[in-house]
C-alpha cells in the first residue's frame, strides 16, 4: 500500500481495506456453504442414476445411460454441456462418498475447498479402507496452512500409506512417458512432453535460468547504451517467449541461436545447468523406497533420488528433531557459505505465507533492513521470492523473526500471520519418546 504520508489518507485506505477483507471473508463462507450444498445435490443425482439402473442385467450400460440422461437434464437446466455435468457428478460423488471427513471439516470452516481438492487428489489412489485414516492425518497437516504449502506433504503421506511402494508405481507411470504434438491455430502447436518430474523440473529450471541471463544482459546493455546516448535494438521478448525460443534452439541445433551473455556478468548460456532441490530421507540410501520431496513441486521416487545424489557433489546433510521434524543442524560439501546452506535447509521455500517458490530460486532477505542496523545473522535472515521480497520493501507489509526461525508477518491492516519454519516433508522421525536426545539425518 502506497500513500502520500498523510495520516488521514492512510486511515481512509485502511478502513476501506478492512471492509474489503471483512466482506471477502463473509462471501467465502457463504460461497463454501453453496458449493457444499451443490456437491451434495450432484452426488445425489449420481446415486439416483445408480438406483434407476439397479437390478438390470446390463447394469453397467444401463447405469451409464441413466447417468447420461440425468446429466443432460441438469445440463440443459443450467446451460452446461452434459459431458461437463457428468464429470461434475462423478467428482461430487468422490468428495461426498469417499472423503466425508474432509467434507465435514470444510463445512465447519476448518479447511477450504483448496484443501479438500488437495486431499482428494492425493488420496484417491488409496484403497477405500485406508482413506479415513489418511483423511485424519491429512487434516492435521492442513491446519493453519495454505493448500499449496501442504500439497506435496499430503502426496508423500498418501504414498507412505499405499500398499504398493512409490518406486513401483513410478516405474509403471514412467512407462507412459511420451512426447505429443497437438496442432493449434494460426500456425502454432503445443509440444507436450510427459517426463519424470525431476527431469521436467530440471529442464524448466535450466530454460528459466538461461532466459533470466538473456533478459539481464539485455537490461545491462540497454542501460549502458542509454548512458552513452546510443540507440540500440530492443529485445522485447517476455520470459515465456525466451524460454520457448531457447527450447526450440536447444532441440533443433543443440545450442542457443544467439548468446549475447558471453562478455557480461550473466556468463555464457552453455555453462548454465539445471538445478533442483530435493530432500531425501537417510533411509533411502539404505535401500528404503520412501518417497522424496522435490521442494516446490511434488514427490519423486527413491531410485531417482539415489541417482541424483550419487551423481551430485553438492549436497547437504540435515539433522532433524525426532519428534517435531524441525531442522536442528546442517553440514555440507563444496558449498560457498555455511549460513546460506543452513537457511536453505531451514526455509526450504519462500517464507511469505502461502508461497511455495523453492529456496534455490529465492533471495535472502534481512528481516530488519541491513541499512537500518539489521544483522547478517540467521536470526535476521530468511528466503523470499522476488515478488514477496519487493512487496516487503515497497508496501506496508512487515515481518519480524522470533527464535526457531518463526516469522511473524503484519499486514497493512494489522492482521498477524505466523509463519513457522517448515519441517521437511520427508523428515525421518522414528517412534521415540518425547524429549529423547536422539536426532535423525535428513
Amino acid at each position: 500500500m502506497t500513500t502520500t504520508g498523510d495520516p488521514r489518507e492512510l486511515e481512509v485506505h485502511l478502513a476501506a481495506l478492512a471492509d474489503l477483507v471483512h466482506d471477502a471473508a463473509s462471501f467465502e463462507r457463504h460461497l463454501a456453504a453453496i458449493q457444499i450444498a451443490q456437491l451434495r445435490l450432484l452426488a445425489h443425482a449420481g446415486r439416483l442414476a445408480e438406483a434407476q439402473a439397479a437390478g438390470s442385467s446390463a447394469n453397467v450400460r444401463d447405469h451409464d445411460m441413466a447417468l447420461r440422461s440425468i446429466a443432460a437434464e441438469l445440463g440443459g437446466a443450467l446451460r452446461v454441456p452434459d459431458r461437463t455435468m457428468q464429470r461434475r457428478i462423478a467428482a461430487a460423488r468422490t468428495i461426498v462418498e469417499d472423503f466425508p471427513i474432509s467434507l465435514k471439516a470444510w463445512e465447519r470452516g476448518k479447511i477450504t475447498r483448496g484443501h479438500v481438492d488437495a486431499i482428494v487428489a492425493a488420496g484417491t489412489a488409496l484403497p477405500a479402507e485406508t482413506r479415513p485414516s489418511f483423511e485424519l492425518a491429512a487434516l492435521e497437516r492442513c491446519e493453519g496452512r495454505t493448500p499449496n504449502r501442504v500439497r506435496a506433504e499430503l502426496e508423500i503421506l498418501a504414498y507412505r500409506m499405499h500398499p504398493r511402494s512409490f518406486t513401483e508405481r513410478h516405474q509403471d507411470a514412467a512407462a507412459g512417458r511420451c512426447v505429443r504434438l497437438i496442432p493449434g491455430r494460426d500456425g502454432m502447436s503445443d509440444l507436450v512432453a510427459t517426463l519424470p518430474t525431476a527431469l521436467a523440473e530440471g529442464i524448466h529450471d535450466r530454460l528459466t535460468r538461461q532466459g533470466r541471463a538473456i533478459i539481464d544482459t539485455r537490461t545491462e546493455r540497454a542501460d549502458a547504451a542509454g548512458s552513452r546516448g546510443d540507440v540500440v535494438a530492443t529485445d522485447a521478448r517476455t520470459m515465456d517467449q525466451v524460454r520457448a525460443d531457447l527450447l526450440a534452439d536447444l532441440l533443433l541445433a543443440g545450442t542457443p541461436a544467439m548468446d549475447d551473455t558471453r562478455d557480461t556478468s550473466a556468463g555464457p548460456l552453455g555453462k548454465i545447468r539445471a538445478r533442483i532441490q530435493v530432500v531425501i530421507p537417510a533411509s533411502v540410501f539404505a535401500g528404503s523406497e520412501e518417497p522424496c520431496d522435490l521442494v516446490g513441486r511434488s514427490p519423486i521416487d527413491a531410485e531417482t533420488a539415489r541417482v541424483l545424489a550419487g551423481g551430485n557433489a553438492m549436497w547437504e546433510r540435515l539433522v532433524t528433531h525426532p519428534v517435531t521434524g524441525t531442522v536442528l543442524a546442517v553440514d555440507s560439501y563444496r558449498v560457498p557459505s555455511a549460513m546460506r546452506r543452513y537457511l536453505q535447509a531451514r526455509d526450504q521455500h519462500c517464507r511469505f505465507p502461502g508461497c511455495r517458490q523453492a529456496a534455490v530460486r529465492c533471495e535472502i532477505d534481512h528481516n530488519e533492513d541491513h541499512a537500518l542496523g539489521g544483522k547478517t545473522a540467521t536470526c535476521n535472515l530468511c528466503h523470499l521470492c522476488q515478488r514477496h521480497h519487493s512487496m516487503k520493501q515497497f508496501t506496508c507489509w512487515r515481518v519480524r523473526q522470533l527464535s526457531g526461525g518463526v516469522l511473524v508477518w503484519t499486514s497493512p491492516l494489522g492482521r498477524i500471520y505466523r509463519e513457522d519454519a517448515p519441517t521437511p516433508a520427508v523428515a525421518f522421525t522414528p517412534a521415540v519418546p518425547a524429549g529423547s536426545a536422539a536426532s535423525a539425518p535428513f
